[in-house]
């Protein structure tokens, strides 16, 4: 058997199964990649893997993509032209011209930020060189004189953070036999791009780092105000409106609307929401106490396990008031839903309803809200709200958790017969590696990609999923494929299993925000129009 071969039974050897032969816990791993690869990795010394042609594995590969991957994009007009459609079926032509031009205005943007960032690292040099002859010729002047001097010399550049809030890479990391200027001019010339917190201006935020509010997106909430101003609401102008993004403000009241939570009239919402809340707590007087009962230990044990793992680096998530009600919630859940119960991701799917409706009653950021500070009342309503639209979500694809779990078993392989349509390179470059869908995929469908991104991210994504038709259950794959493309370069790099598998594992997409996001969503729509009703899009 080749090595990679061997790799390949390394890895099944070594994972959690479940049966019909997915592996169970792979989707509730943290953080995202196999630590017993990773441990398997270490253990070898972290030696430079090889390729049969010779050519020697950087063990800093995704890493250093990292770095340079991390250009910011202005989100343009055409994504209004984009949303406009979403609802329409239109001509394949029209649609791809227009998903094309969305995605050409992003890169044409992000070109002309390269060149402005690189046109300001070398004005900065300029001022630094001048400064620097300045300082020489004082000291000639002083050693002229007879003075004695001893200037400082500052390395504050080779260890201190940059603008962008990243460190200077080391210069042990430099290529062997380069120059360390080399090293630190290719660090300074690097795109500013301020560092994002986990978190923080959540529901909003782009990575352009600009809180305030544009003329633009005043523009859009308005629109939203009318549309939700009326008696009954329309909801299909509110999924047009939603699919390029919901702003912060009437994020809440409309993910309930689209979840199908409340309904379209405005008079019946508030006696809604009580008989809704009513009806949660009453289940939580019915059902809570039974989780010390011995057919229903194993499930409360697992959700008591998996809670402190969901988004571990968040404060909020920590707090042992918002723990409990997670574990309400996701058991609730569970024994009213028999056919499935709780399965390992299922915790992740509560987080974005969570956040959303702890915005709905502050101002200020949440990432290290204390919602002791809530009134437990309003605690009450956002566990009642965020219990009610995670099951709304879940009714659509709760195949995905039933034994054997076959709606995900079925979802990749039509991401792997999708992939080998729009990009064959790359499907057969995995092919070539042994690298099986399943083995990176699965959590992708798992957790609907949350893994993968940053949770301010999946809120955005999430808006389009509202509005989108089937978006949790349909829409979801094409995105997936998207984002597998996305990283074709990074992918062909890669010549080896273990290489392969790590960089599936660890995209870097850390500071990704509403712009990267959009272009994803733009990218997807296009595949879904062009394959989605194709007689052989992927075999069944």
């Amino acid at each position: 058997m080749s090595t990679d071969g061997n790799k390949k039974q390394f890895w099944k050897r070594n994972t959690a199964k479940v049966p019909g032969s997915i592996q169970h816990v792979y989707g509730a791993q943290h953080p995202p990649f196999d630590p017993l690869l990773h441990a398997n990795l270490i253990k070898a010394g972290n030696k430079p893997q090889t390729t049969p042609g010779g050519k020697p594995k950087k063990a800093t590969t995704f890493q250093e993509f990292e770095s340079i991957t991390s250009d910011a994009w202005d989100v343009g007009d055409d994504d209004d032209e984009l949303l406009a459609m979403a609802a329409q079926n239109l001509n394949i032509e029209v649609v791809m011209e227009t998903a094309n031009k969305v995605i050409e205005n992003h890169s044409k943007q992000q070109e002309k930020q390269r060149q402005d960032d690189a046109g300001a690292s070398e004005l900065e040099e300029r001022e630094e060189e001048d400064a620097n002859e300045e300082e020489v010729e004082e000291e000639e002047e002083q050693g002229e004189e007879g003075e004695e001097s001893t200037p400082e010399v500052s390395f504050a550049s080779e260890s201190s953070p940059l603008g962008d809030g990243r460190l200077v890479k080391s210069l042990s990391e430099a290529p062997i036999g380069s120059p360390k200027d080399v090293s630190l001019h290719r660090q300074q010339s690097l795109p500013h791009r301020p560092t994002i917190p986990m978190v923080a201006r959540i529901a909003d935020q782009n990575t352009s780092g600009t809180p305030a509010m544009t003329e633009r997106e005043a523009s859009r909430l308005d629109k939203f105000r009318q549309v939700l101003a009326g008696p009954n609401t329309d909801l299909e102008e509110l999924r047009k409106l939603s699919w390029s993004g919901i702003p912060r403000q009437v994020r809440p009241i409309t993910w309930k609307l689209l979840s199908g939570y409340l309904p379209a009239n405005t008079e019946r919402r508030e006696s809604t929401l009580q008989r809704k809340r009513q009806e949660y707590f009453g289940f939580i007087e019915q059902y809570y106490d039974s989780r010390n009962d011995e057919h229903h230990q194993d499930t409360y044990r697992q959700i008591h396990i998996d809670i402190p793992r969901t988004n571990p680096l968040i404060p909020l998530f920590q707090q042992a008031s918002v723990q409990e009600i997670f574990e309400r919630i996701l058991f609730i859940w569970a024994i009213r839903h028999p056919a499935s119960g709780y399965v390992q991701g299922i915790n992740d799917l509560v987080t974005p309803f969570f956040v959303v409706y702890v915005f709905e009653y502050i101002k200020e950021e949440v990432e290290n809200f204390d919602v002791s500070s809530l009134q437990e009342e309003t605690l009450r309503n956002i566990e009642a709200d965020s219990f009610w639209c995670m099951s709304k979500l879940l009714d659509g694809i709760q195949d995905n958790y039933t034994f054997a779990q076959p709606g995900i078993q079925r979802k990749v392989k039509a991401l792997e017969e999708l992939v080998s349509r729009i990009d064959e390179t790359v499907h057969v470059h995995m092919q070539q590696y042994e690298v099986e869908y399943l083995q990176f995929a699965f959590r992708w469908m798992n957790n609907l990609l949350m893994r993968e991104l940053p949770l301010r991210c999946t809120i955005r994504l999430w808006d389009t999923y509202q509005a989108e038709p089937e978006g949790f259950s349909h829409f979801h794959l094409y995105v997936c494929a998207a984002f597998l493309v996305r990283w074709r370069k990074e992918i062909l790099d890669e010549r080896d299993f273990q290489g392969l598998m790590i960089l599936l594992q660890n995209l870097p997409t850390m500071h990704w925000g509403n712009e990267e996001v959009s272009v994803l969503l733009a990218e997807a729509y296009r595949l879904k129009f062009a394959f989605a009703d194709a007689p052989n899009h992927y075999k069944r």
